[in-house]
C-alpha cells in the first residue's frame, strides 16, 4: 500500500508542476477585458514559435461595428480584413519576468504600439501594456486565461 500513495503523490506532484509552469507563461487563450468599459472584447490565443510570441484574434465578443468586424483603419494588409483571424501581437520575447520588444495592434483604431506583458494572479490574468515611447506612458489591459 505505501509503493502505491509514494506513487500517486509522485504523480501529483509532476502534474501540479506541469500545470504550475504553464501559468507562467502567456502562451494560451485569452479573454480580453476592455480597459474602459471592463466588458469583454475578444477571445485571443497566444503562440511561441522561434522564442518569440504572437496573438492571434480567434473570436470577437463585442464590437461596435456588429458581430464580424474589419480593421478599416488599419493600413497595408491588414486594411479591411476581418479582425477574426488577424494576427494582432508579434515579435514578444521574454526578457526575465516580462515578455516585450514586440508590437500589438489595436483593431479599433488601426494604430500600432510596443506591448509589454506580465503575468498576474498564477498566471491566470496577464496585463498587457501598450505604449509609445517609455512604458510609463500608454495604457493596460488585463486578461483573463481561458481554460
Amino acid at each position: 500500500m505505501k509503493p502505491l500513495f509514494c506513487l500517486a503523490l509522485a504523480a501529483g506532484l509532476l502534474f501540479g508542476t506541469a500545470a504550475h509552469a504553464a501559468n507562467d507563461t502567456p502562451v494560451g487563450t485569452w479573454k480580453t477585458i476592455d480597459d474602459t468599459t471592463g466588458k469583454p472584447k475578444s477571445i485571443v490565443q497566444i503562440t511561441e514559435q522561434d522564442g518569440q510570441l504572437q496573438g492571434k484574434v480567434l473570436k470577437v465578443l463585442q464590437s461596435d461595428e456588429g458581430p464580424h468586424p474589419v480593421c478599416r483603419k488599419c493600413e497595408g494588409e491588414r486594411k479591411d480584413q476581418p479582425v477574426e483571424g488577424m494576427t494582432i501581437m508579434w515579435g514578444v520575447t521574454r526578457d526575465g519576468e516580462v515578455w516585450d520588444g514586440g508590437k500589438i495592434l489595436d483593431p479599433h483604431n488601426g494604430k500600432t504600439y510596443k506591448v509589454k506583458l506580465s503575468m498576474l494572479a498564477n498566471g491566470n490574468k496577464l496585463d498587457v501594456h501598450g505604449y509609445i515611447g517609455f512604458a510609463l506612458l500608454g495604457r493596460s489591459q488585463v486578461w483573463e486565461r481561458q481554460q
